[in-house]
């Protein structure tokens, strides 16, 4: 089921400008959810925001926003003072730069979402703009304002549509330099080389969905079912044993090449 549009704007090239819309491409609907209950009574547990020094409870309408100022003091911002920042990148996306497709390391990518025509009006000027890309085998960068911040966007072409990816913060993404820079160069022996090929061709395939599959929560499925029809829930499961080190590094490539047992 398509999700409800939670952007509405313009995605604008130059004197090109189309109508757009925005939704997350991610979804968490399908995720098994707890809630915190009491144990004794069965009842939930509400989460309510005290004062920190007075420990009473604070109503909705006396919510403010504080900026840290020093030590126990803040700058309150008022939510029409927050509105009132408004950038253009708050309803328009402008892509003034393209970059290669390859160019942008997958470190960069932080949230998917897809962005399609608002009516009729804008498909020609958004189908101009996708191929364009699609043929140039770049991507478009631009921003724009989401979550009450303003963000660096990739655009994607994908399919009929196009795919805006949220861009992580410079400061977000650590050098991996002094990570990497104790780690020796090696090549390995030649005759292992091709040994760890043929491993790989045969594990390689079409990449889907079903790649990605999350077992936990279907064992959290499973224990739940049980638990609702009365019956006990299974035992966790021994983590599994170590082997040891690997003492050949040869040996060991031609025992994951034998064929394996079902």
């Amino acid at each position: 089921m398509a999700q409800r549009t939670f952007w509405k704007g313009y995605l604008k090239l130059s004197l090109v400008t189309c109508p757009v819309a925005m939704m997350p491409a991610r979804s968490q609907s399908e995720k098994v959810r707890f809630h915190t209950l009491n144990r004794r009574t069965g009842n939930r547990i509400q989460s309510r925001f005290i004062d920190a020094v007075t420990g009473k409870p604070v109503a909705d309408e006396d919510e403010v926003r504080g900026y840290p100022k020093d030590d126990d003091e803040y700058v309150m911002m008022e939510e029409d003072e927050l509105d009132s920042v408004a950038l253009e990148s708050t309803r328009t996306i402008d892509i003034e730069v393209f970059a290669p497709r390859s160019s942008v390391g997958w470190i960069w990518y932080d949230a998917p979402h897809y962005l399609v025509p608002e009516g009729k009006v804008g498909e020609e000027a958004f189908s101009v703009i996708r191929e364009a890309m699609k043929a140039t085998k770049t991507v478009g960068i631009s921003r724009v304002v989401l979550y009450r911040r303003e963000r660096a966007v990739l655009l994607e072409p994908r399919d009929n549509g196009i795919v805006l990816w949220t861009l992580r913060y410079g400061d977000e993404v650590r050098d991996e330099k002094p990570y990497f820079a104790g780690i020796k160069k090696m090549e390995p022996e030649a005759d292992m080389k091709p040994l760890m090929e043929k491993l790989i061709k045969s594990r390689t395939k079409d990449w889907s969905p079903d790649l990605a599959e999350d077992p936990v929560q279907d064992e959290l499925l499973s224990i739940i079912k049980s638990k609702e029809k009365g019956r006990k829930a299974t035992q966790a499961r021994p983590a599994p044993k170590s082997e040891g080190n690997v003492v050949s590094i040869m040996d060991a490539l031609k025992k994951s090449l034998e064929p394996r047992r079902s």
